[in-house]
């Protein structure tokens, strides 16, 4: 066996959890995970607009309920026996909302599209929502990574854009740590695009 064979074998056999391997597993029904997001603060100085926030626009292979993985060849998979409980796109957009709603920079916010007039739309393309195994590292790197838009609806005008990434490294290959580490990563890229966002809305409303 060479050395690259070898790696990958490695790989499949510790990824085990409590059920057995992520990358192949017997189970009949899998486990369903939902990432929660994180409780921000209220930083006030609330602007009197409306933020819509749209469901994030993904390539085919994140626009799924399924977990991605990258294995050390760059060949794209997917876990098996896991599963988010929504499609990617979706679940952000749901913490997004969450997060929006908490920071306080904004009269209303709600996912669009909704039947409440928006001032301000938050467009996002997710590019990366994935585990990534490196040569020669047992546990995986959780990278997520969003281009962001603001926009005003009524004007066709671009506000601002940037990119909002996150990433974390697992603690061991299990399940829980696994998943712990989407939600840091997922955590600290909405963390990212509330911050600009709350800055740019700033611009915007001068």
């Amino acid at each position: 066996m060479n050395a690259r064979a070898g790696l990958l074998a490695v790989v499949a056999l510790v990824l085990t959890g409590c059920t057995g391997s992520l990358l192949e597993s017997s189970a009949e029904a899998p486990e369903t995970y939902r990432l929660e997001g994180e409780a921000l603060a209220d930083r006030g100085a609330r602007l009197p607009l409306a933020l819509g926030v749209a469901r994030p626009r993904a390539a085919q292979a994140l626009d799924t309920d399924r977990i991605a993985v990258v294995r050390p060849d760059s060949r794209f998979d997917y876990f098996q026996g896991l599963r988010w409980s929504e499609p990617a796109p979706q679940m952000l957009q749901q913490q997004l909302v969450r997060a929006l709603v908490a920071d306080g920079r904004f009269e209303a916010v709600v996912a669009a599209p909704s039947r409440v007039p928006s001032d301000l739309l938050l467009d996002v393309e997710l590019r990366r929502f994935e585990a990534i195994y490196s040569t020669g590292v047992d546990a995986p790197e959780i990278r997520v990574e969003m281009q962001v838009s603001l926009v005003e609806p009524r004007a066709a005008r671009r506000v601002a854009s940037f990119v909002a990434a996150g990433s974390a490294i697992a603690t061991d290959n299990r399940r829980p740590a696994v998943i712990a580490s989407f939600e840091r990563a997922s955590a600290e890229a909405v963390r990212s695009a509330v911050d600009q966002v709350r800055e740019a809305a700033a611009t915007a409303s001068r």
